[in-house]
């Protein structure tokens, strides 16, 4: 198919599909999305995964342009810093970057919720819920899905996108063919949520506009701040080990760690036994793959590069994907040329933030707790106020820029080498934000980057 297909189907109806329609269907495409759970707008609670997700600037970029980022800024609250809680019960605090940035604590279901409803308002949309993906002719555009009231139901679309998930459909129809790599792997650590209501006038027990950490080395715990003033918490363990699920079966074993590690959180955490009872662990993993297209159908978001959670980027580079998409078909006439550009521009950034969030996991987890990687991070920070076009710190060109991921990635670790080099210094403690600290690292930046 040369020109723009007429009848589009999205599988998968979470953020990146109700988003991706949307841009669809003001291309000028008849959109159906399929949703295989239950309208989430009509149950009492939001069934999934409810993760606290971190929206950054990527993900408002995509949210405006197709209007949504003033309704989502009733949902958000701003996270300016990280709140560091130490095991003496002592706090640190680094921001996240310049006067004014933030990233923004936003519920999966709230934003769901929000952008299916926005979707719905297009005429080119429809929004089936309750169908399953069983089957699919990749070549031909046939989809075949399980009803739970009307059965098995087939039909055939010009293009197909599939955005549903990191266990998608679509893409296990693309591992049966031929020249199709795939890469799955599971980290050793997994998550459980756990809450911090608010207290009983209703109000925060922590810091409202912030992202609380509980660095422990090994695993963290971390903290998110909702709108009815109470926290969503994440505790990343492993599953195995002398510190581990395994070892914290019972509630009562569980809570005698929290009262040696966690102590100052667990004393906000009224219904601890029932939740670390009753909510599952569960488990974190990376799924790399390539081509992203095959016959009609192409995948995105977390169906073609799923990562783990800690940059906050999961949300935001799929919210890219649908961005960079749409500006891709503005520029090409031919649909098949289109998607093969989407997909050779897309992939070396899917794989960059796919590093960069396992990189971050150890920065979160041990480095943000050392004296030496803080200070670190201070002289760098003063570099970038003096010299902001020749330096930027690693996180802000991955949350408060546009830069390729893969870029970032690049430069990251160019800066990160030069980092190496200033820490080595036996004086750096006293001398930190001495000129000849700052010369240094001018020099090796002019040798790198070959330019002031």
């Amino acid at each position: 198919m040369k020109h723009k297909p007429e009848h589009v189907a999205v599988v998968g109806g979470g953020l990146v599909g109700s988003l991706l329609s949307i841009f669809l269907a003001r291309k000028g495409m008849e959109v159906t999305l399929f949703e295989r759970r239950p309208d989430p707008r009509s149950h009492s609670a939001y069934q999934g995964r409810s993760i606290n997700l971190a929206l950054s600037d990527r993900g408002w970029r995509a949210l405006a342009a197709v209007g949504a980022d003033a309704e989502v800024r009733r949902l958000a609250i701003p996270m300016y810093r990280r709140v560091l809680h130490r095991e003496d019960g002592t706090l640190g605090y680094q921001d996240y970057g310049k006067e004014g940035q933030a990233i923004y604590s936003v519920s999966r279901g709230g934003l769901n919720r929000a952008l299916l409803s926005l979707a719905e308002t297009e005429s080119k949309v429809r929004v089936h819920f309750g169908q399953r993906c069983v089957d699919a002719d990749l070549e031909a555009g046939r989809l075949v899905f399980e009803d739970a009231d009307a059965g098995r139901l087939e039909q055939r679309f010009d293009a197909v996108f599939g955005a549903d998930g990191a266990f998608s459909a679509l893409r296990s129809e693309m591992l049966r063919t031929d020249r199709f790599n795939y890469q799955q792997e599971y980290i050793e650590h997994g998550y459980k949520e756990l809450s911090i209501p608010p207290d009983a006038e209703g109000h925060f027990q922590m810091e409202r506009e912030a992202l609380h950490i509980w660095p422990r080395g090994s695993h963290m715990l971390i903290a998110l701040p909702n709108p009815d003033g109470s926290f969503t918490c994440t505790l990343f363990f492993a599953f195995e080990g002398p510190d581990s699920f395994a070892e914290l079966t019972a509630p009562a074993k569980a809570r005698v760690y929290f009262e040696q590690h966690f102590a100052d959180a667990l004393a906000l955490m009224p219904n601890f036994d029932a939740e670390w009872a009753e909510n599952p662990v569960s488990a974190l993993c990376i799924i790399r793959c390539y081509p992203w297209v095959k016959g009609k159908v192409a995948l995105i978001g977390d169906a073609a590069h799923a990562i783990v959670p800690f940059y906050g980027q999961g949300m935001n580079a799929g919210f890219e994907d649908c961005y960079e998409l749409d500006r891709i078909l503005s520029e090409h006439t031919d649909w098949h040329e289109a998607l093969d550009a989407y997909q050779r521009e897309r992939k070396p950034n899917g794989d960059a933030i796919a590093d960069l969030a396992l990189q971050n996991f150890i920065e979160m987890r041990d480095r943000t707790a050392d004296p030496r990687f803080l200070l670190q991070k201070r002289i760098e920070a003063r570099f970038n106020d003096r010299h902001p076009t020749l330096w930027t710190p690693l996180y802000s060109m991955v949350t408060f820029s546009d830069m390729p991921y893969a870029e970032a990635l690049r430069r990251g670790k160019i800066q990160e080498e030069i980092m190496e080099s200033v820490m080595k210094r036996p004086d750096i403690e006293a001398l930190w934000d001495a000129p000849e600290v700052e010369a240094a690292i001018l020099e090796a930046c002019v040798r790198a980057f070959g330019h002031r």
